[in-house]
């Protein structure tokens, strides 16, 4: 058998540089590259080997670990899960800096592969710098957090090891109903260390990502269970625009008369001017979607893993005979709710389940005009937030409608956490798929610059826009930098309200008078943060690290802004000024929050009281 000598680390890059997948016969490199911040764990292993070795493999320089690893989720979701970038770190800060962005990988279910460094396995030097010393398990390191964000995780203590755990990594890292972060914890000795490698390992492999047909006899119990259900709701997450079913959505939809909902993951499967598209559901739903939820006697989840804000904390579905049908990739998804589950791909059994409902004639009962009236309602409150004016200055909804007007539709636009997300599902309108990119599986602030960054990678054809408030802004914007660095060019649109306002509206409606949450100073007399708000200058930060920026706070600065960053040749910043307070509130829908029972203030054990009566409206399984 024909062997090569190579390091651990030569190998493994070599390995990855001859990964292929295969869907629907079309074929992809599936990694494209490697993210790297190096230090001591992983400079003289990894990035050796990248170095002298890298194959067709482009390393792209991080600049915050968590940063890099959103950026290299965001491009395996722009990609539909199709090619990815692995990230490899130092052992230490550097690695436990990637947790957070592992757990937003695995969550969201995109596929991202993590490569830290680790201890001597040696065990000499002892302890080596950033090793933890766990007195009573000595193979405890910062790696082992990750056991709990991954998919799969392994250390590779003898170079041999490579070998099966590169494998397993790839079946998990490929798999649409697995996968999620997969860690490969490298000790730095072992990655140095030299072993006679089968050539066989590092030939051309291309795993196959089959299309799961739901079984006949689920098609058949599905089907049974519509028979007589007269006003079907679909609601289409994630699933429907990572199997590419947007044409089948549609076509099923329109073959039965089915309104459609999304979720955060699943907006922009149908255009957003279609006659069956309801808009966002649930907590940061429209009022069209939220009130066809209420009255729907089945519900039909397409690739939805249904999340508290998608049920409105369960409360959404009031019709006491609704029943579900779910077709989903992944099996625990596909049995929420008790429902009549179709384990399988999201085209397929969408196919499936309307060629069976042809056969019965089936059609649902909603009156004649019914859903346009509700979504002729729905765009009329729309096009009002979109045109409100505020006295005191630019509104966050009027701030949407203006860059609603002004961003060509092909391009895309990402967002994560804060206000934005409520008022993007609600309000944007979409009319491509994979416009409108939210990362709303864990809502994790600083998502954003990162995020839009990889995006931009991933669909370099496209314009791509960041909607972030200063809060997230602030907690992380390190690849502002690296996208300058690579050329790759985004627009980030800074909402300037003064801190965490979605949480401070929270808090404010569940009897609190506002603490905590505002760019304030501390105010001497009291010793709260209650004095001035804090004067931060965005557009300079964002130019003192090489970028362009404008500033705007009316809705005519903003256009004219949004029209100088469209000739820009790099990544430009516009700092936007709204009034704090000025997004949508929910529209037929509520957030289950814990309440304290008891409290000095009589607003809280009032709003206590209020929750305890939601919830006896909302369903327990």
């Amino acid at each position: 058998m024909a062997t090569v000598r190579l390091t651990m680390a030569q190998a493994l890059i070599r390995f990855l540089d001859a990964q292929y997948v295969s869907v629907d016969g079309e074929e992809t490199k599936f990694v494209r590259g490697v993210m790297a911040i190096f230090g001591h764990g992983n400079v003289t292993g990894i990035g050796e080997a990248l170095e002298r070795s890298p194959g067709q493999l482009v390393t792209i320089q991080g600049k915050n670990e968590q940063g890099m690893v959103h950026a290299a989720t965001a491009y395996a979701k722009q990609k539909n899960r199709r090619q990815i970038f692995a990230c490899t770190t130092s052992i230490g800060p550097g690695a436990l800096n990637m947790v957070t962005a592992a757990a937003t990988a695995t969550v969201n279910r995109i596929p991202v592969l993590l490569l830290p460094g680790d201890n001597f396995a040696s065990r000499q030097p002892d302890p080596v710098l950033q090793q933890l010393e766990v007195a009573a398990d000595y193979t405890v390191s910062a790696n082992d957090p990750f056991k709990a964000v991954s998919k799969y995780w392994d250390r590779i203590v003898r170079p041999e090891q490579l070998m099966t755990a590169a494998l397993q990594a790839m079946r998990v890292l490929t798999d649409p109903a697995e996968t999620g972060a997969v860690t490969l914890a490298l000790p730095q000795d072992v990655q140095a260390e030299a072993y006679d490698y089968p050539e066989s390992f590092f030939v051309k492999r291309i795993h196959y990502i089959d299309r799961r047909p739901p079984a006949p006899e689920a098609v058949d119990r599905a089907a049974a269970l519509l028979q007589g259900k007269q006003r079907p709701l679909v609601i289409a997450g994630g699933g429907v625009l990572y199997a590419s079913a947007v044409q089948e959505l549609r076509a099923f939809a329109e073959a039965f008369g089915i309104p459609v909902a999304e979720t955060q993951a699943g907006k922009s499967s149908l255009p957003w001017d279609h006659p069956l598209n309801v808009g966002a559901i649930g907590v940061t739903g429209t009022l069209a979607a939220n009130t066809l939820a209420k009255e729907a006697d089945v519900i039909i989840g397409v690739g939805t893993r249904y999340s508290d804000f998608t049920t409105s904390s369960k409360s959404a579905f009031a019709h006491p005979g609704v029943q579900f049908v779910n077709i989903n990739v992944n099996a625990p998804d596909a049995a929420k709710w008790g429902g009549a589950a179709l384990t399988g791909d999201a085209k397929l059994g969408l196919k499936a389940l309307m060629d069976k409902l042809a056969a019965t004639n089936y059609r649902s009962a909603y009156e004649e005009g019914e859903i346009a009236s509700l979504k002729r309602r729905w765009d009329a409150e729309t096009d009002r937030l979109f045109a409100l004016e505020h006295e005191q200055g630019l509104a966050q909804t009027r701030a949407l409608g203006v860059l609603q007007e002004s961003i060509a539709p092909g391009a895309v636009i990402v967002c994560a956490a804060g206000s934005l997300p409520g008022d993007l599902h609600r309000l944007w309108r979409p009319s491509e798929p994979k416009t409108y990119h939210m990362e709303y599986g864990f809502s994790c602030m600083g998502y954003e610059v990162s995020g839009a960054f990889g995006a931009a990678l991933a669909e370099p054809e496209r314009e791509v826009y960041a909607f972030v408030g200063d809060g997230s802004y602030l907690m992380l914007h390190s690849e502002l930098l690296t996208s300058l660095q690579e050329g790759t060019k985004i627009t980030i649109v800074l909402f300037d309200n003064h801190g965490y306002q979605c949480i401070h509206n929270l808090q404010r409606e569940h009897g609190s008078d506002g603490f905590g949450n505002e760019f304030r100073y501390r105010e001497p007399s009291t010793g709260r943060l209650s004095g001035g708000y804090m004067p931060i200058d965005f557009a300079a930060h964002a130019r003192s690290l090489g970028a362009k920026a404008y500033k705007a706070a009316t809705a005519e600065e903003l256009r004219h802004a949004l029209e100088q960053a469209r000739l820009e040749k790099g990544t430009t910043l516009i700092e936007v000024s709204v009034v704090p307070g000025t997004g949508t509130s929910g529209y037929e829908s509520w957030w289950n929050v814990g309440v304290p029972e008891v409290s000095v203030s009589e607003k809280v054990t009032e709003a206590h009281r209020a929750r305890q009566e939601r919830l006896r409206s909302a369903r327990t399984i």
